[in-house]
């Protein structure tokens, strides 16, 4: 056992055995690892050629996104300016119902009005002069009665009191003959 050169041979052969073993087994590892690599080569030119396009279209949906945004922001107001229009004239056509209701039972209160003052005729008892100073005082009680009667037609609120305008009251207008 002391001889170093059979010790150096063993030694020698070991490691040619071991590297032959290792060389055995990672054969089919290399392979693998080229093919990955062939593999990614392919995808990594497939992804430089397919990249570029693919973003432009990204970017031009977004542009587009943004254009379709801002249409329907442009719409939005649009139809709240429509909106507002029609709220104004359902407004303005209101006033104008309610200027009509006035005029049209202001007129009808003329109407009537003169109506009675054309179908009673004036009694013979009532005079067309008006009453002197002296004679205010001797006032009959049915003459006082008509003039209390006459004072709420003379008042401006009358037209704002729309149950006396339908009310059908003829006593107030006849004149007892």
């Amino acid at each position: 056992m002391s001889e170093p050169l059979f010790w150096l041979g063993l030694s020698i052969l070991l490691v040619a055995t071991s590297l032959t073993a290792v060389l055995v087994a990672a054969i089919p590892a290399l392979q693998e690892v080229a093919r990955a690599a062939r593999s990614a080569e392919k995808f990594f030119d497939t992804l430089s050629r397919e990249l570029p396009p693919t973003l432009d279209a990204i970017r031009m949906t977004s542009l587009e996104i943004t254009d379709l945004t801002d249409d329907v922001s442009e719409g939005v107001k649009s139809a709240s300016g429509v909106v507002k229009q029609v709220d104004q004239s359902f407004n303005n056509a209101k006033q104008q119902a309610q200027n009509l209701q006035v005029g049209t039972r202001s007129l009808f209160v003329g109407v009537k009005a003169a109506w009675k003052t054309l179908t009673h005729p004036k009694s013979s008892k009532r005079s067309g002069d008006r009453l002197s100073v002296n004679q205010k005082g001797v006032l009959s009680s049915r003459s006082k009665k008509a003039i209390r009667q006459y004072k709420p037609y003379r008042n401006q609120d009358i037209y704002n009191d729309a149950n006396s305008w339908d009310s059908n009251n003829t006593e107030d207008w006849q004149d007892e003959e």
